[in-house]
């Protein structure tokens, strides 16, 4: 007779959220769960250097009376739920019992579920309600008036001191730069109407998705994507108005807040599915939300899948084209050797290393790739109680870029671009993947 098997030789499938059961938030039921999942986690423990979720955890069983999960107080399972930032890695990259295995283990969506439970019954502080509201921070700050004083206090020394005190955002963090001319206003005068050509499953024709951290912080790779597409004969235009995705606040737990993005966004970019668009965003947090999480939020949602099918990441995007003989290989100007950090959320959506594959193909350029998380989050790294960690975290990726000596430091997620570089402390900036391959271009 066959019993339970050692590993999964399937391809992960991933259950719908179902958090809108009374179940989901029973604290008792979270805790019968997590005990079952951290015992099967701590006797495999191949997760042990994604994150500090494991370390924690691990230390936890061993340093318990009996050793084992049983001996691990409940309370102090939030010490695990605390250091997990769902990159979604141990899912998709290294847990052998994930679905269908029978043991039917998904670490990240368990954690999610205590972050709800919790936060359900406490809610959230300012600080991390405030660093959540990205599209309302960029909001307030990312104009003429506004920005440069904002800017001009996350380089004090001094604020940045206060501001530790006063709600823990670590002094030596590194924190992004408000734009004075967001990319919206940038890209306001795209057309709205145009023909593109189909290819495979792409229409040719491309909104982008701005999201906050592009439209607000780091407009120039929005304006770097628009110019590639074009070289290559795809329209973009903009989606009329967007909120936030909905990642913070589903990283904070606050799913309530996850629905109110989706009711503000889902229809928008349904429209635009409609009139022949496809869905694009230079955050992979952003395309994973709209690729991933929502659907599993609202498997019954038409729409929300409609948008699913649609979205695709920016690279994915242009792979797909060449396949079909639409992309421009024109390059005018190598790279030389560049530094390229494959973003977690990236990895996580199961298309493939697309942005090395377009890069690969710019004549002179060396790829040094890294498949390892840099630890930043958006909001881990500049928390003042996970700064050091997150230093931790890094310390393996920067230790690679060191070895490369490159030209180029590069990442799909910038947020984790400019960690990296900031824990260089060598004064390099890093570029987005789609600036890189506009420079190629020489357009």
């Amino acid at each position: 007779m066959a019993g339970p098997r050692e590993g999964n030789l399937e391809a992960p499938t991933r259950h719908p959220l179902d958090w809108r059961n009374p179940e989901f938030y029973d604290e008792g039921k979270l805790f019968h769960e997590m005990e079952r999942v951290f015992d099967i986690c701590h006797g495999c423990r191949r997760c042990v250097s994604l994150c500090q979720s494991f370390p924690v955890l691990f230390d936890l069983v061993d340093e318990s009376e009996s050793m084992e999960v049983d001996g691990v107080a409940k309370a102090d399972y939030w010490k695990v739920v605390d250091q997990c930032y769902l990159c979604d890695l141990c899912y998709m990259t290294k847990c052998p019992y994930v679905p269908p295995h029978e043991w039917n283990l998904d670490f990240p969506h368990l954690m999610l579920r205590a972050k709800a439970v919790r936060h359900s019954r406490e809610g959230a502080n300012f600080r991390d309600r405030t660093l959540t509201s990205t599209d309302m921070m960029g909001g307030l700050i990312a104009n003429p008036v506004v920005a440069p004083i904002v800017n001009a206090a996350n380089r004090s020394e001094k604020l940045r001191e206060a501001l530790d005190r006063a709600i823990g955002i670590h002094p030596k963090a590194w924190t992004p730069e408000y734009t004075t001319k967001t990319l919206r206003s940038r890209l306001a005068q795209l057309p709205a109407d145009t023909q593109g050509e189909a290819a495979g499953r792409t229409t040719g024709k491309v909104a982008l998705f701005a999201t906050c951290f592009m439209n607000a912080n780091e407009p120039a790779p929005g304006e770097d994507l628009v110019a590639v597409f074009a070289h290559n004969g795809i329209p973009v235009t903009i989606a009329q108005k967007e909120k936030c995705c909905g990642m913070p606040k589903l990283e904070l737990g606050d799913l309530e807040a996850v629905k109110r993005a989706r009711d503000e966004n889902i229809p928008v970019l349904a429209k635009l599915v409609d009139e022949g668009w496809d869905l694009t965003a230079l955050v992979p947090s952003c395309v994973l939300m709209f690729k991933q999480e929502l659907p599993l939020m609202f498997p019954d949602d038409p729409d929300v899948q409609k948008v699913r099918a649609a979205f695709f990441d920016p690279f994915e995007y242009l792979m797909l084209r060449h396949r079909e003989g639409k992309l421009k290989t024109d390059f005018k100007q190598g790279l030389g050797k560049v530094a390229y950090h494959a973003a977690c959320h990236q990895r996580v959506q199961n298309i493939g290393p697309k942005t090395k594959e377009i890069l690969s193909l710019i004549p002179d350029t060396e790829l040094e790739t890294i498949e390892r998380c840099s630890g930043h989050d958006g909001t881990y790294a500049v928390k003042s109680e996970f700064h050091d960690l997150a230093m931790k975290i890094v310390k393996p990726v920067v230790s690679r870029v060191e070895q490369a000596q490159p030209d180029h430091i590069s990442s799909d997620c910038a947020m984790a671009g400019h960690h990296i570089a900031h824990a260089r402390a060598k004064g390099d900036q890093p570029e987005h993947p789609i600036t890189l391959l506009r420079k190629a271009y020489g357009v």
